[in-house]
C-alpha cells in the first residue's frame, strides 16, 4: 500500500493531477469508481460527501493573494466531483477570495456555498444585530450568489440572536439552509439542547477516527431530528498526520478503496451514515484531488470502522 506522497507522485507521473477525470482515482488504474453522496435530511438533495474548507493553510494562502494555487484547488474540488465548500468571515481572506476565484472559473453555480455568521466573538456575549446583518451582506457579496446554500452560527455565537436573524433570511428565501457550528468539547452540551429546540438543517461539528466523542449523542440525535451534518477537523487538525508518520496505509484499506492515509481518514468520517459531507482544508491541488478519492468507491462497514479505529489506537 502507497503512502500519500507514494501516490500523488504516481498521479503527478501519469499526467493527470488537476486534469484527472471525475472517478479515475483508482491508483495505476483506469478504474472509475463511482461517486459517494449524501442526502441533506431537510430535502433530499445530494451532496459529495467530501468538500473542501478554507481555514488553516487555505486562509494563509489567501491571505497572501496567491489566487493561482487557490484556483487549482477549486477547481479539482469540481473537477473531482465536489461541490461542497465551507468558510467563514473569521478565516481571514478566504471568503472574499474563493469567491472571486469562483466566480473568475464560472464555478459560483457548481459550490454549494456554506459560510457562517458569529459577530458575538469567540468570549460570547450577545450579537448586535446591526453588525450581524452587515456581516452577511458582506457574505453575499463575496459569493456572488443568491440565495447563498448555508449559512450557519459559528461556535454557538449568541444562537437566540443570529440564529433567529438567519430563520428570517430562509423564510425570505435569501438561504437555503441553516445552522450551528462547535468544535469546542465545553459546548456540546448547549449544542445537543440546540439541537431539540430549534429547527436546524445543519450543524458543523469536529469527529474523526481518533475523536469519536460524536457518537455517543450528537450524531445520533441528529439522525433523529433529520439534521444534516458537516464535519471539521477529519484529520484532527494535526494528530493524526503526526501519528501515522512513517507508517505505512494498511493492505486492507484496499478493500475500501483508500490508497492513502487522507482517504483512510475520511473515508472513516463519511463512512458514518449520518455524516452529510466532510470539509478538510488544503491549499494544495494535489491534495484537493487525493481528499476527493475518499469520495469515490467503497465505503468501510461497521466491522471494518471499528478494524480501523484498532488500528490507529494501536500505532
Amino acid at each position: 500500500m502507497m503512502t500519500r506522497r507514494e501516490y500523488l507522485r504516481l498521479l503527478l507521473a501519469a499526467g493527470v493531477s488537476l486534469t484527472l477525470k471525475p472517478g479515475l482515482i483508482a491508483a495505476g488504474s483506469d478504474e472509475k469508481l463511482p461517486l459517494i453522496t449524501r442526502a441533506i435530511p431537510a430535502s433530499g438533495e445530494r451532496l459529495p460527501v467530501v468538500g473542501l474548507g478554507s481555514s488553516a493553510t487555505f486562509s494563509r494562502v489567501a491571505g497572501e493573494g496567491d489566487n493561482e494555487r487557490l484556483g487549482e484547488v477549486l477547481g479539482a474540488l469540481v473537477e473531482q466531483g465536489g461541490s461542497v465548500f465551507d468558510t467563514a468571515p473569521s478565516y481571514g481572506a478566504s471568503e472574499r477570495v474563493a469567491g472571486e476565484i469562483a466566480q473568475a472559473q464560472g464555478l459560483t453555480d457548481k459550490l454549494f456555498w456554506a459560510t457562517k455568521l458569529n459577530v458575538a466573538g469567540r468570549g460570547g456575549g450577545s450579537a448586535d444585530p446591526e453588525a450581524a446583518w452587515q456581516q452577511i451582506e458582506r457574505s453575499f457579496a463575496y459569493a456572488h450568489k443568491s440565495p447563498i446554500d448555508l449559512i450557519q452560527v459559528h461556535n454557538l455565537g449568541d444562537v437566540p440572536t443570529q440564529l433567529g436573524i438567519l430563520k428570517a433570511l430562509r423564510e425570505e428565501g435569501r438561504v437555503r439552509y441553516i445552522g450551528v457550528t462547535t468544535t469546542f468539547p465545553r459546548q456540546y452540551g448547549e449544542l445537543e439542547e440546540i439541537m431539540r429546540r430549534e429547527p436546524l438543517d445543519f450543524i458543523g461539528i469536529d469527529y474523526a477516527v481518533d475523536n469519536r466523542t460524536m457518537e455517543e449523542r450528537i450524531l445520533p440525535l441528529a439522525e433523529d431530528r433529520g439534521i444534516g451534518v458537516l464535519v471539521y477537523a477529519p484529520f484532527g487538525r494535526q494528530r493524526l498526520w503526526e501519528r501515522v508518520d512513517g507508517q505505512p496505509v494498511p493492505d486492507w484499506a484496499e478493500e475500501f478503496n483508500a490508497h492513502t492515509w487522507a482517504q483512510f481518514f475520511l473515508k472513516f468520517v463519511v463512512s458514518h451514515p449520518t455524516v452529510t459531507a466532510a470539509t478538510p482544508a488544503t491549499s494544495r491541488g494535489r491534495h484537493m484531488v487525493d481528499n476527493m478519492g475518499a469520495a469515490h468507491g467503497a465505503l468501510p462497514d461497521a466491522e471494518m470502522r471499528q478494524r480501523m479505529v484498532r488500528h490507529i489506537e494501536s500505532l
